[in-house]
């Protein structure tokens, strides 16, 4: 299987951001890479000045390279923050995360990110249709529905991709629940999403761990990761495993995972390493097992 590595879903320092990439363009083992803003269209224009050097690293280090649009469209601001991506669509494949994109489209091949609620065979059918040609599947999509969505697409020479490591994407808001936690409003933010490189931890009443909160997305606790279930992924027909950058090595992480993907090592034994290299956090898997996704099946 091959891996891909998702779009930066965190307000990081725009020399950062593009530090991020070039390192992965350099060293990563990827096949793919997802480029982009998807939570909030305000932080778009700050990568803006580095989006053509590190789309030009990426493809001449042999990447492919997709541009992701906005999950939400809210405002004119957000349409025509969607309209800026989709004028790239002859240089790097668009990766849509919201339906509204399809109009802009007219019918060119494109691929579909994990907000758009490709649930059953016959969305994934209509989305074909139009030009989809590769889908990022919904983080909660438990195995059984994995292998039908899987077999569905490759049916019609469509691949499918997994949210395989890193928090899960759970919800967004039409509020900033970020700003507001801090005292602010969603237009007059200050970009306070920047002092969380990895997500606001959000607690209960009684103080234990929840969920996270970056800027307008809501994300689970834990950190997802199905490195023990590569093997099983393989057998049900996913074509490649995604994995969401945070603040530690992501060289390290894709290469874990390349090992497992690979039969280098064992997903016990990728897990672990896992556990050395990745986030401080609880590991997670219960919606690849039907379960609450905040649990871990071992």
């Amino acid at each position: 299987m091959d891996i891909v590595m998702g779009p930066v879903l965190f307000n990081w320092p725009a020399e950062r951001w593009r530090d991020f990439w070039f390192r992965i363009a350099d060293e990563a083992p990827v096949r793919r890479a997802v480029i982009g803003e998807v939570v909030c269209s305000k932080r778009a224009p700050l990568y803006f000045d580095h989006l053509g050097e590190v789309i030009e690293r990426l493809q001449a280090a042999g990447k492919q390279v997709a541009l992701a649009t906005l999950a939400e469209v809210m405002s004119d601001v957000d349409r025509r923050a969607i309209a800026q991506v989709v004028e790239m669509a002859e240089l790097v494949e668009i990766e849509v995360n919201d339906i509204s994109a399809l109009w802009l489209l007219k019918d060119r091949p494109f691929a579909v990110g994990p907000y758009v609620n490709v649930y059953n065979e016959r969305t994934l059918a209509f989305l074909m249709d139009k030009g989809a040609r590769r889908f990022a599947l919904p983080v909660e999509m438990p195995a059984r529905s994995l292998a039908i969505m899987a077999a569905t697409a490759a049916q019609h020479g469509a691949e499918t991709e997994v949210h395989a490591w890193g928090r899960a994407p759970l919800a967004l808001s039409a509020r900033c629940y970020h700003a507001r936690a801090h005292g602010r409003t969603k237009d007059s933010c200050q970009y306070v999403c920047d002092e969380d490189a990895d997500g606001m931890e959000v607690r209960t009443l009684d103080g234990h761990p929840f969920l996270a909160v970056n800027g307008i997305q809501t994300m689970s606790y834990g950190c997802v990761d199905l490195s023990t279930r590569v093997e099983e992924l393989r057998a049900l027909g996913v074509s490649a495993l995604r994995l969401s950058p945070h603040s530690v090595d992501m060289v390290r992480v894709a290469q874990i995972f390349a090992d497992a993907a690979a039969g280098r090592a064992s997903g016990e034994e990728a897990h672990a390493r896992l556990r050395e290299a990745g986030l401080p956090l609880p590991a997670v898997n219960g919606f690849f097992h039907a379960r609450p996704g905040h649990e871990w099946i071992g």
